[in-house]
């Protein structure tokens, strides 16, 4: 496992450098981080109220370094409901801090991008949603965001290291994704004894979304970038099956806790590298009924038997990675492609099932035939489709209906036989 580990420190520190500080015991580094960013900082934070001890630890590292914390304000609920997103913009705009520190999870991380976008640029958000869309209007409009730092609380979405800010519309049920290096935070910090408290069900959604940031992206990955997503994606997958089990049954396990980070922070490496492509897009539609994590995990197994064809090369490792932590039996040389594909999907699941997640839409509370026809709808939404052209058998918005119907009704029933290959 410390060989593993380190394999992973090294890809990490390759892929941000000096601009993160990460591991075990690094908290109180934050002022030292923050500090040439600005002097008057304004924090967006809920650990006031949910970790008193590890919010005075914040105030006093920055206080040391010679920063002025001038507020605290809430932080965003799960998701970043688009309200949420006005409240911190507009506290933003009327504090007028030199920088904005988030000290969250992943939703309050991507609230506060957000935030930081609508503050700089005005308009609506829905002007922000797709690739480079902010970016492109800085340049218009001849701005910069304000400086800002993420101390991540979770392992999980990655998204004190990543060009992407998921924001979800409660009125309609949908998450939709703005894609911009302009949001990527310029300084991160991880500690990964902040993940202690998190629950066995929280600890299992974050390890399966940074599994899907893997996964996914080692799926689709270009033959340009392949040799290097393949490093990426097969050392995040390995550390999170050889320490998920451990980390829910034991959650003070410091081993646990920290290979989960590393795993994730590499999941955040894989999507700066690559992208996400079928279980994300489908998992924006369900977040009324499935935490995101979640739904990726249900969904995945599914995907991987429709991209079977065109990921032979994948499907053989993840086979052998597989059947090492005895997820699956080593699979015959002889299989076809969709045969390999089938066996690597119900590893995935039988990985689902070690920690209790369902594995089929039916076994969700409130789910409906309308979930899977919102999902196609806005599958073919310009804005997503980023995601669409991210498959390794990439699908125009006309071929939605015809191939990726079939994947969510198999999600559905879980009969992985009414999945059409191309």
């Amino acid at each position: 496992m410390e060989e593993l580990k380190e394999k992973a420190r090294a890809l990490i520190d390759e892929f941000k450098g000096k601009n993160y500080i990460y591991g075990t015991g690094c908290l109180e580094r934050i002022g030292e981080l923050a500090e040439p960013l600005g002097k008057r900082i304004l924090l967006v934070t809920n650990l006031q109220k949910r970790a008193p001890d590890i919010y005075q630890t914040i105030l006093k590292s920055l206080s040391h370094s010679g920063l002025e914390t001038i507020r605290t304000i809430l932080s965003s609920r799960p998701n970043s409901p688009k309200e949420d997103v006005l409240k911190i913009k507009e506290e933003i705009s009327r504090e007028n801090p030199d920088c904005v520190l988030a000290a969250s999870g992943g939703s309050g991380i991507d609230a506060t991008k957000a935030a930081l976008v609508m503050a700089a640029l005005g308009g609506d958000i829905e002007d922000f949603f797709g690739v480079g869309k902010v970016s492109e209007e800085l340049h218009n409009q001849e701005k910069k965001l304000l400086p800002y730092a993420a101390v991540q609380t979770a392992s999980g979405s990655s998204a004190h290291l990543t060009k992407y800010s998921n924001i979800t519309d409660f009125r309609a049920n949908q998450k939709k994704i703005i894609v911009d290096e302009a949001v990527v935070p310029p300084r991160a910090l991880f500690d990964y004894r902040l993940t202690q408290s998190m629950s066995a069900s929280f600890t299992s959604d974050g390890a399966f979304d940074g599994l899907a940031h893997c996964l996914e992206v080692y799926y689709g990955a270009s033959p340009v970038s392949f040799e290097k997503i393949e490093n990426i994606a097969l050392t995040g997958i390995e550390l999170i099956v050889a320490s998920l089990e451990k980390a829910v049954s034991e959650p003070s396990n410091m081993e646990a806790r920290e290979a989960l980070g590393l795993a994730t922070d590499l999941g955040g490496y894989a999507i700066m590298t690559g992208g996400t492509n079928g279980a994300h897009i489908t998992s924006f539609s369900l977040v009324d009924i499935l935490s995101h994590g979640r739904a990726c995990a249900l969904l995945n197994p599914y995907y991987t038997v429709f991209f079977a064809p065109a990921i032979q090369n994948q499907l053989e490792q993840l086979a052998y990675l597989f059947s090492k932590y005895g997820l699956m039996s080593k699979p015959s040389p002889n299989l076809s492609s969709r045969e390999l594909g089938l066996a690597v999907a119900k590893a995935l699941i039988s990985l689902s099932k070690r920690v209790g997640f369902p594995t089929t839409l039916s076994e969700i509370d409130g789910m409906s035939k309308a979930h899977i026809e919102k999902a196609l709808q806005a599958a073919k939404n310009p804005q997503l489709e980023m995601k669409l052209k991210n498959m390794p058998i990439p699908l125009s918005s006309g071929m939605v209906d015809e191939y990726m119907r079939p994947v969510l009704e198999a999600a559905l029933s879980g009969d992985f036989s009414l999945i059409k290959n191309i």
